[in-house]
Order: structure tokens, then sequence, then C-alpha cells
């Protein structure tokens, strides 16, 4: 067996620039962040096929929801000072955020915070997929910090008809028997929670590919979570066949 020391870290280094590279993108349950990183994805597999399916479509008792799109979203202080900017950090912004214009009193604006006490220098993170609101997430520390005065806000986002998108790759053993595994694609910039999964899995489905005489076929998937495999089940599993419909494939 070979010590650390002695493994060639070109493989690791490939890795971690993969992540660099998807860590920005502003992923979502749908919308164009995904795509995006599936695209990314492709380069290195070019064999995954891509699905999408759309609003509204039914999948067992879930419902596709309606695709979200985030142009910007910020807040201007009494002082003019730009804060939780969209642009800056995609998690300053609650998932599926609502648009919204106007003028907030601070105490207004608390209502639509969301912070770690335990965390003061930490950005949370925190969706709103099937409740339409709209929200800011911000260091504790400058919650705290902020003072009273009427506070500009801007959330220009879209939630509108369009689909949700996954992807597919599936590796041919000599036995029908398969081995499943799955990985989000749906998380923004956050390399832990999401990025360490789909670059394992990424490149662990490049290292099947290179492989000869596999016995098993591996089925592996790059989906949003929660709807995302629920509608991958939906389509794909014995139990959920013919519930919902694959509108387009790449």
């Amino acid at each position: 067996m070979l010590s650390i020391a002695q493994c060639d870290t070109s493989l690791g280094e490939e890795m971690y620039n993969f992540a660099r590279l998807l860590w920005p993108i502003n992923r979502s349950i749908t919308g164009d962040g995904v795509r995006q990183t599936l695209a990314l994805i492709k380069e290195h597999i070019p064999s995954l096929s891509i699905f999408e399916v759309l609003t509204g479509t039914q999948v067992f008792d879930w419902t596709i929801p309606r695709e979200w799109r985030v142009r910007e979203g910020y807040i201007l202080t009494p002082d003019g000072e730009r804060i939780c900017d969209f642009r800056v950090n995609n998690l300053h912004l609650v998932g599926y955020s609502i648009p919204f214009a106007g003028d907030l009193t601070l105490n207004e604006l608390q209502d639509h915070f969301y912070s770690l006490p335990d965390q003061p220098d930490a950005i949370p993170y925190v969706t709103s997929y099937y409740k339409e609101q709209w929200g800011f997430c911000i260091c504790h520390k400058q919650r705290e910090s902020l003072t009273e005065g009427l506070y500009k806000v801007v959330v220009d986002s879209d939630l509108f008809e369009g689909s949700l998108t996954y992807g597919e790759v599936i590796i041919r053993g000599s036995s029908q028997q398969e081995i499943f595994l799955s990985t989000y694609v749906c998380h923004p910039s956050m390399a832990n929670n999401e990025l360490s999964g789909l670059v394992v899995t990424t490149f662990l489905v490049n290292w099947l590919l290179s492989q000869d005489n596999l016995k098993y076929t591996y089925r592996v998937v790059f989906v949003p979570e929660t709807i995302g495999s629920i509608t991958y089940l939906g389509l794909n599993h014995p139990f959920g066949q013919g519930v919902g419909q694959v509108t387009s494939k790449r």
C-alpha cells in the first residue's frame, strides 16, 4: 500500500480546481446554475445524459416547482452602504426568494433576516422552496451592528414556468445487477456540504469508465435534493414509471 507521501497529488489538484470552478455558481433546485454545473460535469463525463422535466409535472404526490432566476439582491443601509449583496456571496439571498423592492425600517427588516448567534462570522444557508417569501442571510455580528433608519431592499428575481434538470450516466458491467450512486447539484457556494460529493462522484465515474471487465453495472445520477430524487424515482423506478414525463434530453 502506498503511503500518502508516495501518492501522486496531481489528481487531488485537478479535483480541487474543479471544485473552485464550480464554487461561484448560484445553484438551486432548478435553474441555469444547475444547467451550468451539469454542463461542466459533462466535460469530464461526455456520456452524461441531461434531462429536463417541466414545471407542473406530477411525480408521485409532489409537483415540479417553478424555475427560479436571480439577477441581483442587496440592501442599502441608511448611510448608503450596500450589504447582503448577492453578487458578493450568493448565500446572502434566501433561496427561491420572490421579487421585492421597497424601503423598510430596521425593525421591519429584522423579520426577513437570518443569522447564527453561535457562529457570528458565518453566513447561514436558508431556502424557501415551497413557501413564497423573501429574505437575506447575514453574519450575526453585522446584524447586531446595524443602526436605526430606513433601509432600501432590492430582490430582483423571477419565478416562472420552466423545468427541473438532472443528469444520469450508466456504466455497463457484465451483470445486470446495479450499484446506484446519487449526489446533489443544488446547493450554491458551499464546498463541504455540496461540492465535495459532486466532485468526488464525477472523478469516481471517470475511474469506473476506465476499468475493464466491471462485474456490476453502475447507475449514477446528479440531481437536485429531494424533488430531484423524487422526480428520478417517479420516472425510472418500476413503482413510479408512467408518473411524469421527460420533456427533453441531451
